[in-house]
């Protein structure tokens, strides 16, 4: 049996056009713009953080900032430049920043030095605060729109 098709696909659907502009306007803010810029660059510190403090020698937690602050990275970049479809991977991003905070205490073998606690904590707070900034951008919008 042929499935009956009416010539228009969902993507012409009004409900998502306008939910589509909704989220490309919330986007497009300079507080948006700010919090998703901030969001990159503290991705990117989280990643070469491990050679900025010296901790580098730590394989495991050098790894796991590097791979972490590479995927705050990414998911920050994803926000700037398709915020419509990526702003539900927003509780990540909060998430992301407590594991940075936590991780010194976690992973066997880590060195734990005031300057790698500073460095962590800190890091891991703003990449945390960012994130809650971009899933607070999202709801708003939810709820204003």
């Amino acid at each position: 049996m042929a499935v009956p098709t009416t010539g228009s696909s969902i993507e012409h659907h009004p409900d998502l056009v306008e939910m589509r502009a909704r989220y490309e306007k919330a986007g497009s803010t300079p507080t948006a713009q700010l919090v998703e810029g901030l969001s990159f660059l503290a991705g990117l510190y989280m990643a070469i953080s491990p050679w900025v403090v010296g901790f580098n020698t730590s394989t495991s937690l050098a790894v796991s900032n590097l791979v972490v602050g590479l995927a705050f990275a990414v998911l920050a970049f994803g926000f700037g430049s398709a915020y419509e479809r990526t702003h539900l991977l927003g509780w990540t991003a909060p998430l992301l920043g407590v594991w940075v905070i936590i991780s010194q205490w976690v992973i066997n073998g880590a060195p734990d030095t005031t300057s790698i606690v500073v460095n962590n904590v800190i890091a891991g707070g703003v990449a945390a605060l960012c994130g809650l900034a971009v899933m607070g951008l999202a709801m708003g919008k939810k709820r204003k729109g």
